[in-house]
């Protein structure tokens, strides 16, 4: 296996793996998206609220916003268990109008834990009105509400473009997406391949695509950076697979 980061920043990565297969591309994947916990707001205790909105759809819009999280200090959500400050996550909010409430007027009683973007606007209040609640964000998974998922990902097959009359396709196509490397045609950025395999369709460019390398697009909503939300779920992969071989193990 072989692995080659072509871009890296705060909330996205891309990269190419080579020496895997479509299953374990697609396993990866599913794994960060649906596997991989991040906090949210699950429920909402209003004390006011004579805001335009409806009790309900400002729970509904908090439970959307996303928390930075810190996988160390929070265990996954379980209803079994007691509420204490490592399966849950109190904050509070309390503003009066006139103005707009955003995510940032919430307040954590964990200082690493606080929304993402605190710009997101909740409600508007007009003068007098008031907004007060308290609100309680666990962690889960992805697989149990969308609203825990840490972000968007999905892979490509490596593509590699043949021609037998290549100095005249190349003359074709654009400058800044594409390279002559003797006799091949390479695409110059793989984070422009959409665009590249564009180009290569108009030209009627013949594109054979490898069966065991992929380029990987991570984006990250902001509750955990690309990186650890990759070393998650390569985490919760080995976990799944030692306890596969434990069950096969008591079942011989």
């Amino acid at each position: 296996m072989e692995i080659k980061v072509l871009e890296k920043k705060e909330n996205e990565l891309v990269f190419t793996i080579s020496g895997i297969d479509e299953v374990f591309a697609n396993t990866l994947r599913r794994l960060i998206v649906s596997e991989v916990p991040t906090l949210a707001i699950e429920t909402v205790t209003f004390t006011k609220n004579n805001s335009p909105l409806y009790d309900e759809i400002i729970a509904h819009r908090l439970g959307l916003v996303p928390i930075k999280t810190d996988l160390k200090s929070y265990n996954l959500y379980d209803p079994e268990k007691k509420k204490s400050p490592t399966n849950q996550l109190n904050l509070t909010l309390e503003v009066k109008g006139p103005g707009t409430v955003t995510a940032g007027d919430l307040k954590s009683q964990d200082p690493k834990c606080i929304p993402v973007y605190p710009e997101l606007t909740i409600t508007e209040l007009l003068k007098d009105q008031k907004l007060t609640l308290e609100a309680e964000a666990v962690l889960n998974k992805g697989k149990v509400h969308m609203k825990f998922s840490p972000g968007l990902v999905y892979y490509k097959h490596y593509p590699e473009i043949s021609s037998k009359n290549h100095e005249t396709l190349i003359k074709k196509l654009p400058e800044d997406l594409f390279k002559l490397e003797g006799k091949k045609i390479t695409i110059k950025d793989l984070n422009k391949i959409d665009a590249a395999e564009k180009h290569l369709l108009d030209n009627k460019a013949e594109v054979n695509y490898a069966k065991d390398k992929f380029i990987f697009f991570i984006e990250s909503w902001g509750q955990l950076s690309p990186k650890v939300m990759l070393n998650k779920a390569l985490e919760i992969l080995d976990d799944k697979l030692t306890e596969f071989e434990k069950k096969l193990e008591k079942a011989k």
